[in-house]
């Protein structure tokens, strides 16, 4: 009986296989890591840009009536919103759009489809991201 236990300590069939498995699979999770993440990273930047982009458009929607009235910078809040949203609609993307008389608020959620993840059954990564922007009345000074 002990003859046999020694014989199938020295057998080193298998093993190799189950060692390689394991580093594969653990090099394809880093891979995807690397790969999917910096995917959702730059999915994220591009939210932040687009974000941001739709509240500048939304804050060129001044109240003429009130700017002319006491000088004062304020927004339209429904046509600073509905120029936010045709930006985003423009670019392609989603979100929410608040506004009032000083500021335009835009939040974007995206989804990022996975690569190599997808192979765990994580199919995407959600990002989001917040900008704003308000109307901002500049000086004029005049070389006289």
């Amino acid at each position: 009986m002990f003859g046999r236990w020694q014989a199938f300590a020295r057998d080193e069939h298998g093993r190799v296989t189950a060692f390689v498995v394991l580093i594969t699979t653990a090099c394809l999770l880093f891979a995807g890591l690397v790969l999917d993440g910096g995917l959702a990273l730059a999915a994220k930047t591009k939210a932040i840009g687009h974000a941001q982009e739709a509240a500048r458009a939304g804050a060129q929607e001044l109240d003429l009536a009130a700017y002319r009235a006491s000088g004062d910078a304020r927004l339209h809040p429904s046509a600073a919103q509905a120029a936010a949203r045709r930006y985003l609609s423009a670019v392609g993307a989603t979100g929410t759009v608040t506004a009032d008389a000083t500021t335009v608020r835009v939040h974007i959620d995206a989804q990022q489809r996975t690569h190599i993840l997808g192979l765990i059954g994580l199919g995407e990564i959600a990002v989001s991201a917040d900008g704003q922007a308000h109307p901002d009345q500049g000086t004029f000074g005049g070389a006289g």
